[in-house]
């Protein structure tokens, strides 16, 4: 028996383990010599891989998880590359899932450590950056292995640019897009095995879909989200100028791999051929290659892939379509990839600024530095600036109109403040003034100024067709109210502007090389172009490349984002006094209800009417963070924009806040007309957004409103024929006995007529017009009878009444005593209520 027949042996499954150990040991004294057979053993690698292959489907489908994955290590440790080489494509697919979504593999996005504690720590410890799939890689990438990659399966824009027999801007695709061969269907690339793995791991965030009736999951909890930031804690690291070395794996030592082609040659960023079907010679990867280039090209690829894999699903020409309305929709993320890419950014600004001073010289970039100090400076405006912008663009016009918005509002706030993440953050125990923006970001703000400023006028058209009331929606406002108005990020915004906007003064060779939409994926390595020391000619620089020599800027201190600023403002003082008004009418809803309605002796809510806001059930906490969150982003905004005192004073003034005879509600803003009162545009948004309704009223008979649902219906309708056999009966009588001066007069029209109704309020014309005709007179109504709530607490008062031996007969006689009195004493206090309003 060979030695990886011994080693196959262990791992088959009893049904396959008879045949393949009796073949070897009496076949070659049976048979005679096959010259097929021994051609096939003088090449047993292209044989034997399928054994193991077959062995470990085997035990995916009859093995528990963890055991599977100490297979699996024991397999990694001790099978050579050329037999784990077949092996390699089903374990990525098996772990991550197939690119079409079919295969759920090991459904990283769902396992939570909460959940399925066991499975979450065996998944993450092989999967970790040390850990024994990553070794598994370096023992493939060693000997220069490749793995086809469809290109069908790349975002939108990658694959159309390939499928026209063009190369994207990335080097991510040079040198490694394939023809398909004979017979063959569709293009794919030939990847190295780091770049398949990180294919599919940065992948399966789009592909795999959590299965039909998953519980929520806590992206902070799943193990995707926590490999995702093991890794870019790996090859992204903050402090140290290498990587940290792979012996450090708890595998054990493991020498770091020297691929014999890195993932991308450096010295070859600049050249970009357009032809597919021209061989890139100049692609090819020298063998005396810098030796510093292997320190970062496992970093360098894990970036490109996650850029291209998470962001790059909109080109410049896709985005400038999306603008028309009649546009279809494109690739819509989800939540959970927009919390990623977050975390993505957030290490990328660690990264980037953990240059130490003397790393980040403020003129032209070093030739002596080290390649990771190289890709720390280009990372960001290189691989990342162009794609966020679009993907940030697409969310802003085409994200719901809800408080999911949430993560696509943290994630630009997080880019906006790269602050945050240096290492000279301030202590929060600092003072306000240290903790105002450094003018070393000053560049920053101005080779970014679209995502303050552009993207600060896609929030406001958002923010203007919100419910601000709600709690959710007021913290939004707030957040970016309060990052805007950190002192001196105002001023650097302003003075971007400032720079884009100044006029052109000649040198016209110098706009026409800077203004042309530059490479973003240059080579590290290679020469840098020639520093450009005019700001101007810079910020121009990076608004044209992203928006088009024809773009149409609107500044973000100009005359019309200051008009949708006061607008919003306008909103804010609105939305705290509405939500102080919805406070209100919820303290008094149940105290201004009279006590026996509980007992069903007064008509419930026959109105219907519906607040439109949740602010009822979120209670008067919420109502106070409202009005904290909307206090202080109206405070921020006036610091930013310079509102002064008397300009809030006019919007207050303009909002028509004349309270009515109640002093609370307030009605739509109307003006009114012939017909009575129109809603203008501002009305219709109060209405759309819930900050303001019309007192709904029912109008009709009482009697024939339709049968709730705290009604019997059948009941209902027994009591509504047999009261209206009384009204026919005894009409002549009632009538005479409510047009009585006398206190039975009095009260019998209590009780006979219809209360509130010479008190309603027609606000339609048309209402006014035919109010004469639903004048009703003196009738019985019995009704109330029918509600479960009044034969509830009927059947309470005649069981209470029997703990103290009170019959029923007795009881009944109590309660109706009892309600006389009631109503002789609400008789009295009706009689003179009329007379003080006589």
């Amino acid at each position: 028996m060979t030695t990886f027949q011994r080693r196959v042996a262990e791992w088959l499954p009893p049904s396959l383990k008879w045949a393949t150990l009796r073949v070897p040991q009496w076949s070659p004294k049976t048979v005679a010599p096959d010259p097929a057979r021994q051609a096939a053993m003088a090449f047993p690698h292209l044989q034997q891989p399928s054994f193991l292959l077959a062995s470990l489907k085997a035990d995916s489908i009859n093995k528990p998880f963890a055991q599977r994955c100490q297979d699996l290590v024991k397999v990694i440790e001790d099978f050579p590359a050329k037999e784990l080489h077949a092996v390699f494509p089903w374990l990525v697919e098996s772990v991550f899932g197939s690119l079409d979504g079919v295969l759920p593999g090991w459904n990283l996005r769902c396992l939570q450590g909460r959940v399925s504690p066991v499975e979450h720590s065996v998944a993450l410890e092989f999967l970790d950056p040390g850990g024994p799939m990553m070794k598994l890689v370096y023992k493939l990438q060693a000997e220069d292995y490749k793995f086809d990659f469809p290109v069908s399966y790349l975002p939108g824009p990658v694959k159309a640019s390939i499928q026209e027999r063009a190369l994207p801007d990335s080097p991510l695709y040079h040198n490694k897009v394939q023809l398909p061969p004979a017979g063959g269907l569709g293009l794919y690339l030939a990847l190295n095995p780091f770049e398949y793995y990180m294919f599919f791991f940065a992948l399966s965030l789009i592909t795999q879909k959590p299965p039909p009736g998953a519980l929520h999951v806590r992206t902070s909890d799943c193990a995707y989200f926590i490999l995702v930031d093991r890794y870019l804690a790996w090859f992204l690291p903050t402090e140290g100028s290498v990587l940290p070395p792979l012996s450090s794996s708890p595998g054990g030592p493991s020498p770091a791999p020297a691929p014999r082609t890195p993932a991308v040659p450096f010295a070859s960023y600049g050249l970009h051929h357009t032809s597919l079907l021209k061989r890139h010679v100049s692609h090819q990867t020298s063998v005396n290659a810098d030796p510093a280039s292997h320190e970062i090209w496992r970093s360098e690829t894990l970036l490109q892939v996650f850029v291209e894999m998470w962001l790059h699903h909109y080109s410049l020409e896709m985005y400038q379509k999306m603008q028309s309305p009649h546009a279809k929709e494109s690739f819509m993320p989800t939540e959970e990839h927009v919390l990623v890419v977050r975390l993505l950014l957030k290490h990328l600004h660690a990264f980037a600024n953990s240059l130490r001073p003397e790393q980040a010289p403020p003129s032209a970039h070093s030739h002596a530095a080290s390649p990771l100090e190289e890709f720390k400076r280009a990372a960001v405006p290189r691989f990342v600036q162009q794609k966020l912008y679009l993907f940030l663009q697409h969310c802003f016009g085409h994200w719901p109109l809800d408080a999911s918005f949430r993560a696509v509002l943290e994630m630009w706030l997080s880019y906006l403040q790269p602050w945050r993440y240096a290492p000279e953050r301030q202590a929060p125990g600092s003072d306000c003034q240290a903790r105002s923006v450094s003018e070393r970001w000053a560049p920053f703000v101005q080779e970014n100024l679209l995502v303050y400023t552009k993207l600060f006028l896609g929030f406001l058209s958002r923010a203007l067709r919100t419910d601000l009331v709600s709690p959710k929606n007021a913290l939004m406002v707030f957040r970016v109210a309060k990052v805007f108005a950190q002192p001196n990020l105002a001023e650097m915004i302003q003075r971007g502007e400032q720079l884009f906007l100044e006029p052109e003064l000649g040198i016209p060779q110098r706009q026409h090389r800077l203004f042309t939409a530059p490479s973003f994926t240059g080579s590290f390595l290679s020469s840098w172009p020639p520093a450009v020391t005019d700001a101007s000619f810079k910020v121009k620089s990076h608004v044209y490349s992203l928006e088009g020599q024809d773009c149409k800027y609107t500044p973000m201190f100009g005359p019309e984002v200051r008009a949708l600023v006061l607008r919003l403002a306008q909103l804010i003082t609105q939305a705290k006094q509405t939500a102080k008004s919805l406070s209100d009418q919820c303290g008094e809803s149940a105290a201004g209800r009279p006590f026996l309605s509980w007992l069903g002796f007064y008509p419930a809510d026959t109105n219907g009417s519906y607040s439109g806001n949740d602010l009822d059930e979120m209670g008067q906490d919420s109502v106070r963070k409202t009005d904290e969150y909307l206090e202080k982003a109206l405070e921020y905004l006036c610091q930013v924009f310079r509102l002064s005192e008397a300009q809030l004073a006019q919007l207050t003034l303009a909002l028509g806040t004349t309270q009515d005879e109640n002093g609370k509600k307030q009605l739509p803003d109307c003006i009114v007309g012939e017909d009575g009162l129109i809603l203008t545009p501002l009305g219709r948004y109060q209405i759309i957004s819930g900050l303001r309704r019309f007192d709904i009223e029912y109008q009709g008979d009482w009697e024939l409103q339709p049968i709730r649902s705290y009604e019997i219906a059948s009941l209902v309708r027994a009591l509504f024929q047999l009261s209206s056999t009384i009204n026919r009966r005894f009409a002549g009588q009632m009538v005479a006995l409510c047009s009585r001066a006398d206190f039975l007069g009095s009260f019998c029209r209590y009780h006979l007529l219809e209360p509130g109704l010479s008190g309603r309020r027609l606000l339609s014309p048309v209402g006014r017009g035919h109010a004469a005709n639903r004048a009703r007179g003196p009738r019985l109504s019995l009704r109330f009878l029918g509600s479960y709530r009044t034969l509830l607490s009927l059947l309470l008062a005649f069981s209470v009444a029997s703990l103290f031996c009170v019959g029923p007969l007795l009881c009944a006689l109590l309660i109706v005593l009892a309600y006389v009195l009631y109503a002789v004493a609400m008789t009295l206090l009706t009689e003179r209520g009329k007379l003080h309003q006589l």
